[in-house]
């Protein structure tokens, strides 16, 4: 079994991925700072390295002996400026993978996103074009993918990128509870009733995928979109999840352009006034509700003839049963 070194290890992918390489047999470290909350590894049987990814010295204790690195942590929000995200996705993932160089580590898997492929279109793979006016999140993380490829030129390190589309599952509380909690309390409302094409990959899968790209050299210099390949639109989904929690849907449905003016107006209000925390609405929310944002998984399926392990009815029941236990 490998010696593996996961960052971002307390947050929802991050303590996903240790729990199953823990499970599978794996000797994991876990990179976590000083302030995490550490709830999601309770019980694990993982060791904790406490460090930052842009302290290249605790980057270099926790390397010692590793064989592959997964590298989770990121700034991953809509809102904040742009050098925050250019320190953390940007810098922190060059720090990451220069460390790992030369500490002898064999191979750097790269947790990216699909986000700079932007919106408005279907079936979008590997090779569709960056969008316009990208958000500072989505720009540092095609900045730190697109160093990692220069880098990968020059290193004997083997480095592959996983760009997963929106990720919903068991300890997801930055998109799925916060969304649940508003379905429930009927602070709910579609964008152009739902009618736009979206890209859900659900946890469980999204380890498989993660996992399968560290374990096969078929991966080595790939970059793989990584959902559960669905023709689903939005309305589709919520459906699915009102039905699990035993509500009806909210009918409420707002056309795009008002949602997007409102948003833009929300956005720019707190720029402006250099307000920190997020707006309740931003340009990004909205046009991931109202435009396609829809993906293609064949380079998945041809390189390791990969298919979900878990459908979708049953991901949304185990999401849901999370959710209420844990309330």
């Amino acid at each position: 079994m490998s010696k593996i070194l996961v960052t971002g290890a307390n947050g929802f992918i991050g303590s996903n991925l240790v729990k199953r390489l823990v499970e599978d047999g794996h000797s994991v470290r876990s990179m976590v700072r000083q302030t995490s909350d550490l709830k999601f590894l309770s019980g694990l049987d993982t060791k904790l390295c406490y460090g930052d990814i842009n302290d290249t010295e605790s980057l270099k204790d926790a390397m010692k002996g590793v064989e592959k690195v997964f590298h989770v942590a990121g700034l991953a929000a809509d809102y904040g400026p742009f050098s925050l995200f250019e320190k953390v996705n940007f810098q922190g993932t060059k720090n990451v993978a220069q460390t790992a160089c030369r500490e002898g580590v064999l191979k750097l898997i790269y947790v990216s996103t699909v986000a700079f492929h932007g919106f408005g279109k279907t079936n979008m793979d590997e090779e569709s074009p960056i969008a316009d006016n990208l958000i500072p999140y989505a720009k540092t993380k095609y900045m730190a993918e697109q160093w990692l490829w220069e880098f990968d030129k020059e290193t004997k390190m083997n480095i592959t990128a996983i760009r997963p589309g929106n990720v919903f599952g068991i300890n997801d509380r930055t998109f799925m509870s916060k969304y649940l909690d508003a379905m429930i309390a009927g602070k709910f409302s579609e964008i152009n009733k739902g009618r736009s094409k979206t890209c859900p990959v659900f946890s469980d899968n999204l380890i498989d995928i993660i996992i399968k790209v560290g374990d096969d050299d078929k991966a080595n210099g790939n970059a793989f979109i990584a959902t559960d390949g669905l023709d689903i639109d939005w309305h589709t989904f919520n459906n699915k999840l009102a039905d699990a929690l035993g509500i009806n849907l909210p009918k409420t449905s707002i056309p795009y352009s008002i949602a997007y003016t409102i948003a833009k107006l929300y956005y720019g209000i707190h720029k402006t006034l250099g307000i920190k925390s997020e707006p309740f609405l931003t340009p990004y929310r909205i046009n991931n509700g109202g435009k396609d944002y829809h993906f293609s998984i064949k380079k998945l399926h041809d390189f390791f003839d990969y298919q979900p392990r878990v459908d979708i009815d049953t991901a949304i029941k185990k999401t849901v049963q999370w959710y209420k236990a844990k309330n």
